[in-house]
């Protein structure tokens, strides 16, 4: 396939993202065909380790490809997002579960529908340039590809914040949040790779992981736990609106971006798989009861006609005083019984 590159290289599978005019964004069939190797590769005893890169400088993935979720969904089909949403989560949960290691090398940007096959492995490298984020609420949809389980994990209310903001993680926040666990230099990449094609240890990663450059996070947290506790959106922008702190202003200014039902319910997922029994499949089906509504009971086709298609960035959220009621949020939230993902 001309988008992605996959073979075997000694001890290794390998996988390279090579749709670097689109950034590297994630169709549905490159979706197919990542899943497809690694069933292969499970179990071939001749692969110990699969390693995922990309080619060109600015994204390992900028997301999902969805201007075809955008013309289906405007002819009133909702059944091909559905699909893709769908067998893309089940990749996810794949990546997550997968029984060898998966080392992931995550320059530029990674986001959106990128975070859900780099930043489920078990071993993801972030260089200099490396800028994680979850935009999704931006255009009208929650945090999805299973990276609301991050979210929720993430320390005190610092899911909250990413979640609502689309605040981009240099190495040090991603590390930090837990969407990444190594910093590397970019310029050792291409000689680590060759290594663990010939060994098949991802063991050797750790002794090239160094300090990253500071970033900001740590020192928000304080500020982010305060403000971003509240359990409705309304709690924490009244929490926001009620502080002069250049934080709170900042912090306002991009959540004002987002979609109000996305938020809304960004943070009522969180809230639920903040539990014990917290698993990868609890958090992605979640994420579906809301995706597979999206289109026609969300915001996710006006954010795209504003954030991709006229671009006059000016979306008409159903919410525009970003009030959302409670009966809103459970109704897109709500178990789908029949058409419920499973794996």
């Amino acid at each position: 396939m001309a988008d992605i590159d996959i073979r075997t290289t000694g001890r290794a599978g390998r996988i390279t993202l090579t749709r670097t005019k689109a950034l590297n964004a994630l169709s549905y069939d490159m979706c197919m065909a990542i899943d497809t190797a690694l069933r292969n590769w499970r179990e071939d005893d001749s692969v110990d380790l699969i390693v995922m890169d990309a080619e060109g400088d600015k994204a390992f993935c900028a997301g999902g490809d969805i201007a075809e979720l955008y013309e289906t969904g405007k002819n009133g089909d909702y059944a091909y997002g559905q699909t893709f949403w769908r067998d893309e989560y089940r990749l996810n949960a794949l990546i997550f579960e997968f029984p060898k290691p998966v080392v992931s090398f995550l320059q530029g940007f990674t986001m959106g529908g990128g975070v859900g096959i780099g930043c489920h492995g078990s071993h993801r490298i972030v260089g200099e340039s490396s800028q994680i984020a979850l935009p999704e609420c931006g255009i009208g949809l929650v945090p999805d590809v299973g990276s609301s389980l991050m979210l929720a994990l993430a320390p005190g209310r610092v899911g909250e914040y990413l979640g609502m903001t689309g605040h981009r993680m240099g190495p040090d926040d991603a590390i930090f949040a837990g969407f990444a666990d190594h910093f590397i230099p970019m310029a050792q990449w291409s000689d680590l790779i060759e290594l663990l094609e010939a060994s098949g240890d991802a063991s050797l990663l750790t002794t090239h992981a160094q300090t990253p450059p500071e970033g900001v996070l740590t020192g928000l947290q304080t500020k982010i736990d305060a403000h971003f506790d509240g359990e409705r959106l309304q709690d924490i922008l009244n929490s926001l609106k009620g502080s002069e702190t250049d934080f709170a202003t900042a912090a306002l200014k991009l959540i004002n971006r987002g979609s109000p039902l996305a938020m809304a319910c960004c943070i009522e997922i969180l809230h639920r798989l903040r539990t014990p029994s917290l698993t990868i499949q609890k958090a992605l089906e979640h994420e579906f009861r809301f995706t597979s509504r999206a289109m026609e009971h969300g915001d996710f086709l006006e954010g795209i006609r504003a954030q991709i298609i006229d671009k006059d960035r000016t979306p008409r959220w159903r919410h525009p005083d970003q009030n959302v009621p409670i009966v809103e949020v459970s109704r897109m939230l709500q178990p789908m019984d029949a058409k419920a993902l499973t794996f």
